[in-house]
C-alpha cells in the first residue's frame, strides 16, 4: 500500500476533487513534493481541521 500518492489518486482514496486536494494542501501546509502527498499527513491534517472547525461552532 502507497503512503506517497499523486493528487488524482489521493483525491480518490478520500472521495473528493483533484483541485480540492491540492487546494487542502495549500490550507493546512501539507508539502506535495516531487507530485507526491503524503497520505496520512493529509488525512490527519484534514481531520483535525475539521475537528476545530466543529470546536468554533
Amino acid at each position: 500500500m502507497a503512503i506517497h500518492l499523486t493528487p488524482t489518486e489521493l483525491a480518490r482514496e478520500a472521495g473528493m476533487q483533484r483541485r480540492e486536494v491540492i487546494s487542502k494542501c495549500m490550507e493546512l501546509g501539507v508539502p506535495i513534493f516531487q507530485g507526491r502527498i503524503d497520505k496520512t499527513l493529509f488525512l490527519t491534517s484534514l481531520k483535525e481541521s475539521q475537528r476545530r472547525e466543529l470546536a468554533k461552532a
